[in-house]
């Protein structure tokens, strides 16, 4: 494997004319502006920017996706099962794996560099326009969700399947008025803006749930449930909850994925395969059933058994859990928190527990990464800590202490470049294991994820 670096990839201006150089151009004026580790409390800019455009985010109906962890995976599901519906879709998920034009995807592919350059081109005019009536520029992510509407409308879709990017009340993408709101379980993460008090996130990310909407709860701590529910009573919102209207009767490993019974808002729905991991992936397809019930029939109306077998067989949530080889196994997952490292750890517990796996560690600086270690410790047998291409990786130096007070100092590891760690951690894994398969798992930050499909030539 040879090194790489992210900005070939999906940033920095190019030399020549042509699409490709404006996409590259497009980006590299969106690099001037603030990044989404950045930003200011408001809807103001987005609601000034989408109303010079004329308003295309009310051309189309949404589902509107809140919550810690689950969310992208979710909104690709919803996204199958409407396309498997025949309704036409947009969608717009972050942060991307490889290419900032996974973000916006049209009847599930993504738009291509040239339609990016033609979007940022068409709203460009308008940001300037937006620009000079605030003291604070129009973000990355604002203008990415204005260039994501926008498209959306000019396609024109039919449904937009919209992913928050942090929060909810105050996210961009906010400015969409979702008929349906889900809410996928909420954890600590980002708490520089969003704060350590669970009920205090729960408050921010309901802000999605809106008057006369169908809100999709995913399961919940008591308190995180109560404030959702609140809310729910004051906007009058029809409300579904998972364990309660709907969720996962039944599951067992299966090859190259699950089998899965779920329980949806209007009866079951049996033997339905989903080509993903862990416990969790399953409670995700039922979210993503009850969402889709509850848009097209008002969670009054089954959807045909047949397409929702169709559409759940064909998911993919690349860089969640996903095997990059087999032979020694390389596993990556985007866990950057806690709850997501808890969720892997599981899974990898359940259906790798055979094999002697190395975890590959890069994380983000802002993240909790003691609890990261924590929940990956008791499933891997040693770690090698790295760093993944975005500046604002935290230093394997500042990381290495932290890993020896959870794993002990014989287990931790460190190399400077990814490529270098990964070939490390699968020869520590094949020198030490025993009989059976040996392995590595590249997990700690979505772009230590997007930074490992690359090196493997994974697409999509």
């Amino acid at each position: 494997m040879a090194d790489h670096n992210r900005t070939g990839h999906d940033a920095g201006p190019g030399g020549g004319s042509g699409p490709e150089s404006g996409f590259h151009a497009a980006q590299a004026e969106l690099r001037t502006r603030w990044p989404e580790t950045k930003l200011e409390p408001t809807l103001d800019r987005i609601r000034d920017l989408t109303d010079v455009l004329g308003g295309p985010q009310h051309v189309f109906s949404a589902i509107h996706i809140a919550g810690t962890n689950g969310k992208t995976s979710v909104a690709r599901m919803v996204d199958e099962l409407l396309r498997e519906l025949n309704l036409r879709t947009g969608r717009f998920t972050s942060p991307h794996l490889q290419s900032v034009t996974e973000r916006i995807v049209l009847d599930g592919e993504p738009i291509t560099e040239d339609r990016f350059a033609e979007l940022y081109a068409e709203v460009r005019p308008y940001l300037e326009i937006v620009d000079a009536r605030h003291d604070i520029r129009l973000s990355f992510f604002e203008t990415l969700v204005a260039m994501a509407y926008a498209g959306f409308a000019d396609a024109p879709v039919e449904v937009a399947v919209v992913e928050t990017g942090m929060g909810g009340a105050w996210d961009a993408t906010n400015v969409v008025d979702g008929s349906v709101a889900v809410v996928t379980p909420i954890a600590l993460d980002h708490v520089e803006y969003l704060g350590d008090d669970l009920e205090g996130i729960a408050a921010e990310k309901a802000g999605i749930i809106k008057p006369g909407a169908f809100a999709v709860l995913g399961a919940q701590p008591a308190p995180v449930a109560e404030v959702l529910l609140a809310k729910v009573a004051e906007v009058g919102a029809t409300v579904a909850r998972a364990g309660v209207e709907f969720g996962v009767r039944h599951r067992e490993m299966g090859v190259g994925g699950q089998m899965v019974q779920l329980q949806g808002l209007t009866g079951g729905y049996d033997d339905v395969f989903v080509p993903l991991h862990g416990a969790h992936q399953a409670d995700n397809a039922a979210l993503a059933l009850a969402a889709v019930e509850a848009f097209v029939g008002g969670g009054r109306e089954a959807l045909d058994p047949e397409a929702v077998r169709a559409a759940f067989s064909r998911v993919s949530s690349p860089g969640r859990l996903e095997a990059l080889r087999r032979g020694p196994v390389v596993l990556v997952d985007a866990a950057h928190n806690p709850a997501g490292a808890a969720a892997l750890a599981a899974a990898l517990d359940e259906e790798f527990a055979a094999t002697r796996l190395i975890a590959v560690v890069a994380v983000m600086a802002e993240k909790d990464v003691e609890g990261i270690l924590a929940a990956l410790e008791p499933v891997v047998q040693a770690i090698v800590v790295t760093r993944n291409s975005s500046p604002r990786c935290l230093p394997p130096d500042d990381v290495v202490p932290m890993a020896v007070d959870v794993f002990g100092d014989e287990r931790v590891h460190q190399m400077e470049s990814l490529p270098d760690a990964i070939e490390f951690g699968l020869t520590l894994a094949e020198r030490d294991a025993d009989i059976g398969g040996h392995g590595v798992v590249i997990t700690g930050s979505v772009v230590t994820a997007g930074d490992a499909r690359t090196l493997f030539g994974a697409e999509g």
